[in-house]
């Protein structure tokens, strides 16, 4: 029997605002959809944060025995400025401030997008599309939105129509925003637009003659808009009604709201049957923003190479502090806090490498089978995290105590706990055994110890030159050389 049939699990859904059973619409199967990233810069760490959420929760629902179809796609074409209808597309004005292909900025972007997820031991998604790979399904799409009365065509653009959808649709049933209070709070149009009402969007944008990413279409030479290629992929791959959709807060309005409207208008059904939404990742108490300088990209965090934290952490502790917060809440990255997860971290992979050096009796002081049930129990309360990582902690404290002689385990027991603690900690939670990691350390080691030979070497020739650039070119990439009378030891910033 699958591991599901036993473990209840309740998600927050967005739509109902409360928690729910989660009850997959065909048993043993989820489909899981993701909005991925737009490929016009360097994956920043917020958006790490909403991926890696989901990636826990692709990895728990796995582990549970059901067969996961996880799409997350990548846009690759059509999101302007301002996540609205004017402005320029953000990767054809990359690709002209840098002189080069729009297709070379999403190429150059999705590589550094993937090794980012990488170095954080994700696991990639089942199916990964493109806006530009789908282009056919999009333009069918909105020729069913028009068919249905839905959106309307001025000169060679298409435009969903929010007001008469809002006729026998709720728009906003997933912000909550009532359409009255949009129109209300938006200014009037000033005579340029194309759109009936400000509320309306694109569906489709007829490109301009220098708009250097276009296809042809039945309306104009232009592109698809923003929101259409989420409801043309997901439901391509998951079906016209599918399990989960998630993606970060910010998401949730207009682009969400604007797929359920595009599904209910060329469908007639609703696409989804969970809303997850993964909260926001602050830095030192306020949002993260690249124009206010309050901001740290992955590789400054790895490398230690900033003005914000005080050294360099592992992709593993990373990882454990984002987990050891609800992905509903607000995280605030910290160097205070960082500090604070690489010690349990270190705690919690020390005491799994005690384990097998445990020492067995014919009974137990602790309640194995009590607590492999609270794992559970934390995982299936909407992926409670933090209360899992807590339980966790519990059997820290006695695999010590079994190795100070002050507990006792008996050998089934200690299976037991063996195999639940590596399963939750490697599997779901998706840590590296620091054994792995230590072995990039190793080989870093052996490098810096042939240097350190080398710059021995050139110190007895008297080649003083060659001894400094050896101890500066390794000062400069955060290696520092202490010279004793013992030898010469180094020590990484």
């Amino acid at each position: 029997m699958q591991l599901y049939n036993s473990n209840q699990i309740k998600i927050y859904n967005t739509l109902s605002g409360e928690k729910e059973v989660f009850q997959a619409i065909t048993e043993g199967y989820v489909g899981m959809y993701v909005c991925g990233p737009t490929v016009y810069s360097n994956v920043h760490l917020g958006n790490v944060r909403t991926f890696m959420s989901f990636d826990m929760i692709f990895r728990y629902l796995k582990h549970l025995g059901y067969k996961v179809r996880y799409v997350r796609n990548i846009t690759d074409a059509g999101h302007l400025e301002n996540d609205g209808d004017i402005g320029e597309d953000k990767i054809t004005k990359k690709a002209r401030l840098e002189a080069i292909e729009p297709m070379e900025i999403v190429q150059r972007y999705t590589v550094d997008f993937h090794n980012v997820l990488n170095t954080f031991n994700f696991l990639p998604p089942s199916i990964e599309p493109t806006a530009t790979g789908h282009i056919i399904e999009q333009i069918e799409l909105i020729q069913s939105i028009i068919d249905n009365g839905f959106a309307y065509t001025v000169n060679g653009s298409v435009y969903f129509d929010v007001h008469k959808y809002n006729e026998s649709n709720e728009y906003g049933i997933l912000s909550k925003r009532k359409l009255e209070d949009l129109i209300h709070n938006t200014r009037a149009l000033d005579g340029q637009s194309d759109k009936k009402n400000p509320q309306d969007f694109a569906l489709w944008k007829k490109a301009e003659p220098t708009h250097i990413m276009r296809w042809p279409s039945p309306w104009s030479d232009g592109f698809p808009g923003w929101h259409l290629e989420c409801t043309a992929m997901s439901t391509k791959y998951l079906g016209e009604y599918f399990d989960i959709h998630g993606g970060g807060m910010d998401l949730k309005f207009p682009h969400h709201e604007c797929e359920i409207a595009q599904n209910q208008a060329a469908k007639g059904q609703a696409p989804v049957k969970y809303w997850m939404h993964a909260n926001m990742l602050e830095l030192n108490g306020s949002r993260m923003s690249k124009s206010t300088g309050n901001y740290i990209n992955p590789a400054e965090l790895l490398s230690g190479k900033n003005d914000i934290m005080s050294k360099a952490y592992s992709p593993s502790v990373i990882r454990f502090f984002i987990m050891q917060a609800s992905y509903r809440s607000v995280l605030d990255l910290t160097d205070d806090g960082l500090a604070a997860a690489e010690k349990g971290f270190h705690r919690l992979m020390d005491a799994i490498g005690l384990i097998d050096n445990l020492k067995t009796t014919a009974s137990s002081s602790f309640n194995i089978t009590d607590w492999k049930q609270k794992c559970y129990d934390a995982m299936n309360d909407d992926f409670n995290t933090p209360i899992l990582i807590a339980t966790l902690f519990e059997t820290v404290r006695f695999i010590n105590q079994v190795k100070d002689g002050s507990a006792s385990v008996t050998d089934d027991d200690l299976k037991i706990l063996k195999d639940t603690i590596e399963t939750f900690v490697f599997d779901v939670l998706g840590l590296v055994n620091m054994s792995k990691e230590n072995t990039g350390t190793e080989k870093l080691a052996g490098a810096v110890e042939i240097l350190i030979n080398l710059r021995k070497e050139a110190r007895l020739n008297k080649d003083f030159a060659l001894s400094d650039k050896i101890r500066d070119d390794l000062a400069e990439a955060g290696i520092q050389l202490n010279d004793s009378r013992e030898g010469t030891t180094f020590t990484t910033n």
